[in-house]
């Protein structure tokens, strides 16, 4: 690989792409693992914790490619330099700014020939400063980027649903939420990831878009989308949509 390491901002796509993924979306990604740093309480030290994902795709070419990222954004007046120097680089790209739920985020991608390397990262004191995502892009590696490039861009179509005679209701981007109105009335918001064509992620369990119908007519319960302004409804525990 080269030795010249170039970083960006990550798109808003590819921002979902740097949080815990469901064993489905980490297969269809080819998600390796991700490693979990610190500057501790200085703001210059450096710790490191490794999380496996596909412990099988961790290959040697993985760790040297991965130290090579780590290495080379390490460097002085780099975006894991230090805590001080993260802030000066982020400020350097706002378009990379994420909002997450206590402080805004920073997110950046850097590519070798054969990996993605996703970070998301947040310079304030006292936390995780960064999260680095890796998914594999070969050999299958190669084969697993053609997945993440063909998700990334079916996905862009949107999450459909569908009432129990099969006829399109409405779409919802990736990472969008629909509120189920129960029975008795009550609202109930979830977020929604996009799969395929034929099948989304509902809160924590995984649906064929025909059974989900099915599933709401059983019960009684109603759906739509959520739109951008709608004030947050409360979140429900996983098992109110288990089978």
């Amino acid at each position: 690989m080269s030795n010249e390491i170039k970083t960006r901002p990550l798109t808003p796509t590819e921002q979902k792409y740097t949080y815990a993924q469901s064993m489905q979306l980490e297969g269809q990604t080819g998600t390796i693992g991700h490693l979990r740093g610190d500057f501790a309480t200085t703001g210059y030290g450096f710790y490191t914790t490794w999380f496996d994902t596909r412990p099988q795709w961790k290959s040697d070419e993985f760790k040297a490619d991965l130290d090579t990222v780590i290495n080379a954004l390490r460097e002085d007046k780099g975006l894991l330099h230090n805590r001080y120097d993260m802030s000066a680089f982020a400020r350097h790209f706002p378009e990379s700014a994420i909002k997450g739920n206590y402080c805004t985020e920073y997110g950046f991608r850097v590519d070798t020939e054969k990996h993605a390397f996703l970070l998301r990262c947040n310079p304030t004191k006292g936390d995780y400063n960064f999260h680095c995502y890796c998914y594999c892009y070969c050999y299958c590696y190669c084969y697993v980027k053609e997945w993440l490039d063909k998700h990334i861009q079916k996905a862009e179509q949107g999450i459909r649903f569908i009432d129990p005679q099969y006829k399109e209701m409405f779409r919802i981007p990736d990472g969008g939420k629909v509120i189920v109105t129960t029975s008795w009335g009550e609202k109930r918001e979830y977020p929604c990831r996009f799969i395929d064509e034929y099948h989304t992620e509902v809160g924590s369990n995984l649906y064929h878009i025909c059974e989900f119908a099915e599933r709401m007519q059983k019960n009684g319960a109603t759906y739509k989308p959520k739109s951008a302004e709608q004030t947050p409804q409360k979140t429900p525990k996983h098992k109110d949509l288990e089978r």
